[in-house]
């Protein structure tokens, strides 16, 4: 099995709080990390129907079973227990609950109605490309095959996982969350979503795609959002005074994912398509933020661009400053990978040592120009 980064942090947060929140996609490994990192503790699957009618119908009596506490998974089906562990974990010190959820809203939602501050809340998305070292294959198939780890517990291929997944998520999350007529449109709305990667959002270009209104369309993405498959990366708000692109930008989650919704069948297709600029860029981004993830955190990731098109893919903000960084796909070093890191440096009067370029290569270096770091040694930005 392979070690999760969140381990250490979800057991040190154990410490202190006597209920943990996990949440993530559907099948990040969630059940797998709790069940490994609290061994002595029942375990109880939610999605069971009669165990869930058992909760539902009868919450006291069924945690009754559980004096210690328990694992308590998928709890979004049950949100009335949320009360009822409030009381519990109030009235005796002792006591331990694990929860975790595919649904972040309306986990949240819950949360910050009985539990707000009696529990730490922790994110799991799939695997990050630190956990699976070492990186023996071109970046193409880690793009194409995605994270999700029983693609590589289970050596199941992408083109049977993913389409089965779509359909697993719409028919049990999506419904869960919203009462949605037409699913072959919010599918449809998914795709839709995978072709604009890397693209500053137009919600009404969208809408008008689908065959939607507007506010249907920023529904859907909350939905979507909520759910851990995609996510709207900010402008970052500075401006230097230059006038900006204000919309955010789509990206998902999983690349793979991304992919099996785009029609892509194969990992040739990604060498060629024409999105793998914006795949590879997505890939990198979600590294940092599984970083962000992995550490407890919340720190958030911009991007930058002006209306002459000048353009930082990611703005990393932190205790010592902000890191622009440009991502690019090309495997071979190329001067021009620095111009718009150059052109910020101008407005920001940053020094040179301070901006970055992640690449498709091997070879990690430091140029007049600023630092070069191959996709393969990203601990050099995150650590």
């Amino acid at each position: 099995m392979i070690e999760r980064t969140l381990t250490s942090k979800m057991l040190l947060l154990a410490e202190k709080f006597q209920v943990i929140t996990l949440t993530g996609p559907r099948q990040s490994g969630k059940t797998t990390l709790v069940k490994a990192a609290f061994p002595s503790l029942p375990y109880v699957s939610l999605e069971d129907p009669d165990i869930r009618q058992f909760a539902l119908s009868d919450p006291r009596g069924f945690l009754s079973n559980y004096p210690v506490g328990a694992i308590l998974d998928e709890i979004q089906n049950t949100p009335e227990l949320f009360s009822y562990i409030q009381g519990l974990v109030d009235g005796d010190r002792q006591i331990r609950f694990i929860l975790t959820g595919s649904s972040n809203f309306l986990l949240m939602e819950k949360i910050s109605q009985t539990l707000a501050g009696r529990t730490a809340v922790l994110n799991l998305l799939p695997f990050s490309l630190k956990e699976l070292e070492p990186l023996d294959e071109p970046y193409e198939n880690y793009i194409f095959k995605g994270q999700y780890p029983r693609i590589y517990d289970r050596d199941i291929s992408p083109t049977d996982f993913y389409p089965s997944y779509i359909q697993t998520y719409v028919d049990r999350d999506v419904r869960l969350i919203k009462n949605i007529g037409d699913m072959n449109t919010f599918i449809l709305f998914t795709q839709l979503c995978a072709g604009r990667i890397g693209q500053p959002l137009n919600y009404a270009s969208l809408a008008s795609d689908t065959g939607i209104s507007p506010n249907t369309a920023k529904s859907w993405l909350s939905i979507l959002e909520s759910s851990f498959i995609l996510y709207r990366l900010q402008p970052y708000h500075r401006n230097f005074n230059k006038r900006l692109v204000k919309s955010p930008k789509l990206y998902f989650y999983d690349t793979g994912l991304a992919c099996s919704l785009l029609g892509i069948r194969e990992q040739e297709q990604v060498r060629t398509h024409y999105l793998k600029g914006s795949l590879f860029e997505n890939l990198i981004l979600n590294e940092f933020i599984k970083r962000n993830f992995n550490r407890g955190e919340n720190r958030p990731l911009y991007y930058w661009q002006d209306n002459h098109g000048k353009e930082i893919d990611c703005v990393l903000e932190n205790d010592k400053g902000i890191t622009p960084i440009e991502i690019k796909s090309g495997k071979t070093m190329a001067p021009s990978y620095f111009e718009n890191l150059k052109y910020w440096q101008a407005l920001a009067n940053m020094p040179e040592n301070q901006v970055i370029v992640v690449y498709g290569g091997d070879q990690s270096m430091q140029t007049s120009a600023g630092q070069l770091v191959s996709w393969r040694e990203l601990e050099k930005i995150l650590d």
